[in-house]
């Protein structure tokens, strides 16, 4: 999976807008292979982004959980600790 699709389930504050379609741009450049499409293929990738971003926005809406919400800072705090402890030298 690209590292740069993040967990956007079970927190307080929930996913935002602009959170869930930069996990869907992310994916479709993840399966596309593009970056940035051609002008032939960008109608194409811009339609497929919407489409994964209403899924992603039904699946969250959907889904549900008796786990109390996550806290985003400390999540963050949490991934940067993995981070340091693993590229550290």
């Amino acid at each position: 999976m690209c590292r740069n699709i993040h967990t956007l389930y079970n927190f307080e504050p929930p996913a935002s807008e602009d959170e869930i379609q930069a996990a869907a741009l992310q994916f479709v450049r993840k399966v596309s292979g593009f970056h940035n499409p051609s002008r032939t293929n960008a109608a194409a990738f811009q339609t497929a982004v919407e489409a994964v971003a209403e899924a992603s926005r039904e699946l969250l809406h959907s889904l549900e959980t008796n786990a109390p919400p996550r806290d985003r800072l400390e999540e963050a705090a949490k991934a940067h600790a993995r981070a340091v402890a693993r590229f550290a030298r």
